[in-house]
């Protein structure tokens, strides 16, 4: 039957029902028309909300069973809609059991809705002998700290600086929609549906064993695979799994207070390892371990990725010492300088590493779907533990997923993804490399969606951190991520995830300035420095042809030629190296610069004094910019 005639027999069969000739008055409640209040801008038909909040009042009981419902066309005339959007509702109600027709009466709420429910009115009084409130008998382990990343309502403010939220604008809507539609479709749902067991989808695990691991070097079989809902239930499955009261396990400092807070609740001796330029330390304070986590592919909260050098000393270390390592491999996407290095799971020959990843960081919050790949015997262990918990993440889930991953919807979001964040990613290091050139102390980092900022030694972080807010500027501190009680207080981290490019360099110049007042007293100033104030002649005299080198907030040397011509030349070191060109002038004994890409092009003077060969640049504010050393001059 279609839909318009579907309709004309169900408005028929109400016709009868409704007989004037019966003379009967409709009984019905009269807060219909202020229980379905409809919203016109909603992206919701008028359809779906009607018999939404149809359906809502019906199962609270505002409509009890056996309650005259209105006519259609009262009803339409209430709620200023046609009548046959009201026909339709009526009708799909109908099918759905909610409601029923009764000849030559009109519509009622079905009276069979009660059944099995427990009736409230009815209940026996019970006579409560204690009226004291039970003790509960149980012990918490978990002490998470109080400090957190952000406020709830981080998106309201101009400049979100936090990193892991995310621009709502980058997530894929339709891709994901068509990738849904087929895990849904009739066969699917067959499919799924009759799936027993405590398996993960065949076809998910598929894709993962073929697409995304390869990317990081390993190589799995299917039965070395779990799927889990979220990166946190894996670390959580592999603790239970491994940790006890027993177990030592080592940890980076700073490092992911999470999986910090899972230890300590399962009783794990820690040991708080120290972080380099390299990554995590590798010496005989691990020798002790049963189990060291890390997050090698950019180091949380400090984005430094994990030399290939230190990798390999840690599975030495892991083989010689017997212990197993996880790694957290949850942000290898982000990598924006060189070539990503192997995951230590590829180059893992012992069976030690146990890998743990999810989806691309946008959609997780969304989709939730992580994984572990683990020898065998470990996966079926895990396997059982889960089962206790949650059996599988939702099959139809992990469908959507799967159908995602082939389409090759993935590998064009990251694409798209990876560009979106790279941009951003440049823009805040060009930023902090202009207006905070000195407050960078982590050592080359290769990418990541966060930097790891070190302010002035008298700078307190969380007064920063609040006086920030106020101007619209979200900052996150860093205390969390220290079990210690002494952590550096000067320190905060910026991200990327949740702010536009174009917002960028007006909040970091905005931040800038803050930065300076609050530590203004402290500061090195023009008047105050050490060494000696070069005059114009000085200058002339000194920087024509004169080779200076710096440090980029990236923590690579940069060099600047400044040419006797008034040309000016800059090249970076390290991976990926930078050039600029650009100008140099002398104007009223300020130095003057303009390079055509780097600074925002921005022409910029400053005052010069001399400390032996160490150059100290300061604004025309009289406030210190940047440290640079004369390394003597460019060959002619």
């Amino acid at each position: 039957m279609t839909h318009d005639k579907a309709l004309l027999s169900f408005q028929s069969a109400l016709q009868s029902a409704l007989q004037p000739g019966l003379q009967q008055v409709i009984q019905y409640s009269p807060m219909t028309q202020h229980l379905i209040h409809l919203e016109p801008s909603s992206s919701e038909s008028l359809q779906s909300q009607i018999r939404r909040k149809m359906v809502e009042s019906i199962l609270v009981g505002s409509f009890p069973p056996g309650t005259k419902l209105p006519s259609s066309r009262k009803l339409a005339d209430q709620l200023k809609v046609s009548r046959n959007t009201v026909l339709s509702v009526y009708q799909k109600l109908i099918e759905e059991g909610y409601i029923v027709t009764r000849e030559r009466s009109g519509v009622f709420v079905t009276d069979n809705l009660v059944q099995g429910r427990v009736e409230v009115a009815k209940l026996p009084e019970v006579q409560v002998e204690y009226q004291q409130k039970a003790k509960y008998k149980f012990k918490s382990r978990v002490s998470s700290t109080k400090s957190t990343s952000c406020p709830s309502n981080w998106n309201s403010y101009s400049f979100p600086f936090i990193d892991g939220k995310f621009d709502v604008s980058l997530y894929p809507i339709k891709q994901w929609r068509e990738a849904t539609a087929k895990a849904s479709s009739t066969q699917e749902i067959y499919h799924w549906s009759r799936q027993q067991g405590n398996g993960d989808d065949p076809m998910l695990i598929d894709e993962i064993r073929s697409k995304i691991l390869p990317r990081r070097g390993i190589q799995a079989s299917s039965d070395e695979i779990l799927i889990t809902s979220g990166a946190q239930q894996a670390l959580h499955l592999i603790t239970q799994l491994f940790v006890d009261n027993k177990v030592v396990v080592g940890v980076e400092e700073p490092g992911f207070p999470e999986m910090r807070e899972l230890l300590n609740y399962q009783g794990a001796r820690l040991v708080h390892q120290p972080i380099d330029q390299q990554g995590l330390v590798v010496d005989d304070a691990l020798n002790q371990c049963d189990i060291v986590y890390t997050t090698p592919s950019h180091q949380t909260p400090t984005s430094i990725t994990m030399s290939m050098e230190r990798r390999q000393a840690l599975l030495n270390k892991a083989n010689e010492k017997d212990f197993l390592i996880i790694e957290d491999d949850f942000e290898f996407e982000s990598n924006f300088l060189g070539k990503p290095h192997p995951a230590l799971k590829s180059l893992d020959k012992g069976h030690r590493v146990i890998y743990v990843s999810c989806l691309s960081k946008v959609l997780a919050p969304g989709v939730q779907i992580a994984f572990i790949v683990a020898d065998s015997e470990i996966i079926n262990e895990l396997t059982k533990l889960r089962k206790l918990l949650v059996r599988n993440p939702p099959l139809n889930n992990q469908r959507a997923v799967a159908y995602f991953l082939s389409l090759g919807y993935y590998d064009a979001y990251m694409m798209h993804l990876h560009k979106v964040f790279y941009d951003r990613w440049l823009t805040l290091r060009e930023a902090l490399n202009t207006y905070l050139p000195n407050c960078i102390d982590t050592g080359p980092i290769q990418g990541g969606t966060a930097y790891w900022i070190t302010g002035p030694k008298q700078l307190d972080g969380e007064y920063l951190r609040e006086k920030a807010a106020e101007l619209g500027i979200l900052i996150e501190p860093v205390k969390r991520y220290f079990a210690s009680t002494h952590y550096p207080e000067n320190c905060f981290r910026m991200g990327i995830t949740s702010i536009a490019n174009d917002k960028i360099q007006l909040g970091v110049s905005m931040l800038a300035q803050l930065i300076h007042q609050l530590t203004a007293e402290y500061e090195e100033k023009l008047t105050n420095a050490k060494g000696r104030l070069l005059s114009q002649a000085m200058l002339a005299d000194l920087l024509p042809n004169a080779r200076l080198e710096c440090q980029m907030v990236y923590g690579v040397p940069c060099t600047i030629d400044l040419r006797k011509d008034g040309s000016m030349y800059g090249e970076t070191g390290g991976m990926d190296s930078e050039v600029d060109t650009g100008r140099w002038w002398i104007e009223n004994g300020m130095f003057y610069r303009q390079w055509n890409l780097w600074g925002y092009s921005e022409v910029k003077g400053f005052y010069v004094i001399m400390d032996g060969d160490e150059m100290k640049w300061f604004d025309e504010n009289y406030c210190f910019v940047r440290k640079l050393e004369l390394k003597g001059h460019v060959p002619d």
